[in-house]
Parts: structure tokens; C-alpha cells; sequence
């Protein structure tokens, strides 16, 4: 994943415009409107709601826009009827892509999806194409500041399957079913997270060093990205920094 998360680096150091804030602004707030419909406005209670909440403040989001939308997922209002769905293709040279989306419109979503791929050079496949390559846990992160030991240590100690060091990052990855447990005894221990999230980690990946092909699967990965109705895209694409930084969007 290093070239996909190369490009995400990337892509945040660039200065974002009024329409990409707007868009991120919209992702987040259906995620809420989502977990609030599924699990109740409470975040006490709803712990899906709770972390959406929380990312939604660390990407900026407006408080008002964040009560807006836990009102409309509890039905205060009139609310969108937003369904997750999830996408799965090849990218070229073979890499892996998996798109989580949530829309109110999954004919428009296909078609956009659809167009991305072939424009691209890739292609849209059927459900379960690639998405046994990819496992699905939780993903914790946490500022550098604090003791990497003493992290370690505590979530070890609660089934976390592995802690890593990162470039910018501490990482806690978990099981699905123990990702809730890991996240809340962590924060009793005193580790507030920077961002706890479900992620797809792929079982192997593609190396990817030629540029022209490696220009596809970025510019792929990005278009898609910026689909209103896109979530999060995965890829098991390896992309060695100094080609990934050599891509323009």
C-alpha cells in the first residue's frame, strides 16, 4: 500500500478548494447521517456514530453541520435514503480496487463508477471479484507524542492483533468484532486516537514501477475519490515513493 498512501500524502499537502472541502464536508456528513439512522443520535450509545462524529471534527466540519445531520438519520426532517454499497475492480496492471460507497442513487453511483474504471484503464468487476484480497479490520491512529511502549503494551494486552510505527503515525489494527472494545479500553488507559475507522489491508500486493502504468492506478484512485458518492477506495497497489511522486493529478 505504500504508493496508495505515498499519493495520499500527497495529495493532502496540496491546498484544498472551496468545492473539494464541500465535497469531504458531504461524505462526512452522510456517514452520520448513516450511523444515526442505524444506531440512534445518541454517540453514548451508538459507537459507529461516535467515531463519524469525531472524524467529522477532525476534517473540519462545522458543528451545526454535524447536528444537521444526525437530525436528519433520526428523522428529524427530511433525510436522503442513503445505502452503503461496495465496488470492485482491477485497476491496471492488475491492481486490486475495492470502493465503498453510500448513496441515494446507486444507478447514477455504478455509471460514475463504471466511467472511472474504463476511462482509466481498469475494470469494473462483479461483487466478490477482489474483495477476498483484501481483509477488513480496525484501524486506530495516534499522535507520535505519546510512548510508543506503553501503547504497545496496553493494546496487546487487549487483543490487538498488531501496533505499528508509521512515518506520521502510531497504528492499532484490530478484528472487526474487537475493534470497539480496543478503542474504548485505549481510551480509558488515557490514548486518545487522532482517527479510529474500519480499513481493508490487502493480503498481498502488486508492485507497480512503471510510470505510466502507476499515473493509471493513481489517477484511477483518485477520480473515484472524488465522487460524491465514494467513501473510501481501497487498492493493493505498491508504488515506490519516488514514482508516485512523479504522478500529476
Amino acid at each position: 500500500m505504500s504508493g496508495h498512501s505515498k499519493w495520499s500524502t500527497i495529495k493532502h499537502k496540496k491546498a484544498k478548494t472551496d468545492s473539494q472541502r464541500a465535497a469531504v464536508f458531504q461524505k462526512y456528513s452522510r456517514e452520520l447521517i448513516v450511523s444515526a439512522r442505524l444506531g440512534g443520535p445518541d454517540p453514548a450509545g451508538n459507537f459507529r456514530l461516535r467515531t463519524a462524529i469525531e472524524k467529522a471534527k477532525a476534517a473540519g466540519l462545522p458543528n451545526d453541520n454535524i447536528k444537521r445531520a444526525i437530525d436528519k438519520g433520526a428523522g428529524n426532517g427530511a433525510s436522503d435514503n442513503y445505502e452503503e454499497l461496495t465496488y470492485e475492480g482491477y485497476a491496471a496492471g492488475g491492481v486490486a480496487v475495492v470502493v465503498d460507497a453510500m448513496t441515494d442513487n446507486r444507478n447514477r453511483t455504478a455509471g460514475d463508477v463504471r466511467s472511472i474504471f474504463t476511462k482509466f484503464n481498469g475494470n469494473l468487476g462483479t461483487t466478490g471479484a477482489v474483495g477476498w484480497m483484501f481483509d477488513k479490520k480496525g484501524s486506530i491512529e495516534f499522535d507520535t507524542d505519546i510512548d510508543f511502549d506503553k501503547l504497545f503494551e496496553a493494546a496487546i494486552t487487549l487483543d490487538a492483533e498488531d501496533v505499528t510505527e508509521e512515518e506520521d503515525c502510531y497504528r492499532v489494527i484490530t478484528s472487526v468484532e474487537n475493534f470497539q472494545a480496543v478503542v474504548e479500553g485505549l481510551e480509558a488507559e488515557g490514548f486518545k486516537s487522532v482517527t479510529a475507522d474500519f480499513t481493508r489491508i490487502p493480503q498481498n500486493t502488486v508492485e507497480v514501477t512503471d510510470l505510466k502504468t502507476a499515473t493509471s492506478v493513481l489517477r484511477l484512485i483518485e477520480r473515484l475519490e472524488e465522487l460524491d458518492d465514494v467513501q473510501n477506495v481501497y487498492a493493493n497497489c505498491d508504488i515506490p515513493d519516488e514514482i508516485a511522486e512523479q504522478v500529476e493529478v
